[in-house]
């Protein structure tokens, strides 16, 4: 494995680096009053120039493999890119590269059909519009996927949908016309064949934004997580992606680079956050002594440079699996670092706010807000049990019959 930057991944990390150095830092705060002041759940003025410019710089879907609509990068040359972007809160938007729209584009490029395609991921690309991805339900355990209660009934040339969403990032947001919904199509199918995914227009009748949800008291305007109620909602039959049954199917190829993209980010956020504990810890003084210097301070930053690293290459090997054996060998791989990279990007941050003390919990520094979307990343895509069983199923699996495993014995 060699994870050297070829010349043309180091040039976009050199370009991405200094677009971010150059106006997405300093947009932060800017961006923060723009939501702050007015309706909170409008786009603000200064995240549609940053777009505006980022695409103008050619800095513009740079998530997307296929050259056909993006940049044609492997999931281990985009991934240094998402890492810079992962800095800030705000850093990935301006690329049209945030969550959830990468996981749906990607999901409409490799399933969609042609039609799908020119009504939904064209505006998708070019930034017109926002999606949601509709899964998690509120009344039943979503860490397993197969609970999924709500329903699309097929009648004639139409699907009818009932049920209860939440956690459905980007809902909340007035430029979110589409989502993918998941729901339960066939109850009488085996387990993994219950399931399909059906794209749902947001102003659709019977769809309906219930509340955004806070996390650790932030709502994430103008983003927002919402719980959507859809009420006998019609769409067309033809508006299922891949095919009746597929939702399973579908739902593996989109995870894994969208786990591959969340990890990323959060070790940019750690590697910020330890950036702002070195600063803390050279620039403070107490009882005499740079803090720098006190209790086990300098044992912090090192444990924190180590893990990070380690954190790293975790993923970038997961990249490298997935580039050269695909998603489904690299499940595993994909799973270590789902736990892995929201863990220690939430010790690091952690140890950062402590050495900054009551500024740490604070809103006059980011890291309160990055250790509750780290902390909440280890929910997103499935709690860290459901990928550490996962990877123990595999371990074990290399020392017993697989129908042992099948079994639960």
């Amino acid at each position: 494995m060699d994870f050297a930057y070829s010349a043309k991944v180091q040039d976009l990390r050199e370009r991405v680096t200094a677009f971010m150095e150059a106006y997405v830092y300093p947009a932060e705060s800017v961006f923060e009053q723009q939501v702050a002041e007015g309706d909170r759940w409008q786009p603000t003025q200064v995240m549609e120039d940053l777009k505006v410019r980022a695409k103008a710089e050619g800095l513009w879907n740079l998530f997307l493999p296929e050259s056909e609509y993006g940049a044609g990068l492997t999931n281990m040359e985009y991934a240094p890119l998402a890492e810079i972007m992962g800095r800030s809160l705000i850093g990935a938007e301006p690329f049209n590269c945030s969550a959830p729209d990468t996981g749906n584009m990607e999901t409409i490029v490799r399933y969609g059909s042609e039609e799908q395609k020119r009504t939904w991921l064209e505006p998708l690309l070019s930034g017109e519009i926002r999606s949601a991805f509709a899964m998690t339900e509120p009344g039943v355990a979503s860490s397993d996927a197969t609970n999924m209660q709500a329903n699309a009934v097929r009648d004639g040339d139409e699907w009818v949908i009932n049920g209860r969403k939440w956690w459905t990032s980007g809902a909340c947001d007035p430029r979110c016309k589409i989502m993918i919904f998941m729901g339960l199509t066939n109850p009488d199918a085996p387990r993994h064949q219950q399931h399909s995914m059906i794209l749902v227009p947001t102003d659709t009748p019977g769809v309906k934004i219930l509340r955004p949800l806070p996390v650790f008291g932030y709502d994430d305007a103008p983003h927002g997580h919402a719980e959507v109620l859809f009420e006998n909602v019609r769409v067309p039959y033809e508006n299922v992606l891949l095919g009746e049954g597929r939702g399973f199917e579908i739902a593996q190829g989109r995870l894994g680079p969208g786990r591959i993209h969340h990890c990323m980010r959060s070790i940019g956020m750690a590697e910020r956050a330890l950036e702002l504990m070195c600063k803390r810890a050279v620039s403070r003084t107490a009882f005499g002594k740079p803090l720098a210097r006190l209790g086990g301070n300098i044992d912090h930053i090192a444990n924190s440079r180590i893990e990070i690293n380690q954190a790293r290459l975790l993923t970038l090997n997961a990249a490298y699996m997935m580039d050269t054996v695909g998603n489904k060998i690299a499940q595993s791989e994909i799973a270590q670092i789902k736990v892995v990279a929201p863990n220690v990007a939430l010790q690091v941050i952690d140890r950062a706010i402590q050495m900054h003390g009551g500024a740490g919990v604070s809103n006059d520094f980011p890291l309160a807000y990055w250790y509750a979307m780290q902390r909440t990343l280890r929910l997103a895509d499935g709690p860290d049990e459901v990928h550490r069983a996962a990877i123990g199923k595999f371990e074990i699996g290399k020392y017993v019959p697989k129908e042992m495993l099948r079994s639960g014995r």
